[in-house]
């Protein structure tokens, strides 16, 4: 039986440049729509993305709303892994986070690198 394939996305941006905060979530529904596992993972400033209300805010050009991107891409059962030493700089407490978005450390975010075909950093 073949290895399923798996991508991971790394954003590292929110609403300080909502293109390349939208992006990841562009080709994350993508990967899913052609039965890739597709992980998101946000870092540095791109877990407020993950906190309550955050998504409302962030457009970009020509792309859908990025609220829409996300409700889709975990709607289809994608997982957000959020860098907790990134939240816990930013004073963000597990219980400001979205539905779908779960804590992570490092360990667990290379062993997901470790396993996908490729891994991009937006």
């Amino acid at each position: 039986m073949a290895e399923a394939e798996k991508i991971v996305y790394i954003v590292t941006h929110a609403g300080d440049d909502p293109e390349r905060a939208s992006l990841p979530f562009v080709l994350a529904n993508a990967a899913q729509a052609m039965d890739v596992e597709a992980v998101v993972v946000l870092q540095g400033p791109g877990v407020f993305l993950a906190t309550h209300g955050c998504l409302e805010h962030v457009f970009a050009a020509g792309l859908p709303p990025l609220k829409d991107l996300v409700q889709n891409y975990v709607d289809a059962g994608g997982k957000i892994l959020v860098c907790g030493p990134c939240i816990k700089e930013r004073h963000i407490e597990e219980s400001e986070l979205i539905p779908g978005a779960q804590v992570t450390a490092a360990g667990a975010l290379t062993q997901h690198i470790l396993e996908a075909k490729a891994t991009l950093v937006y």
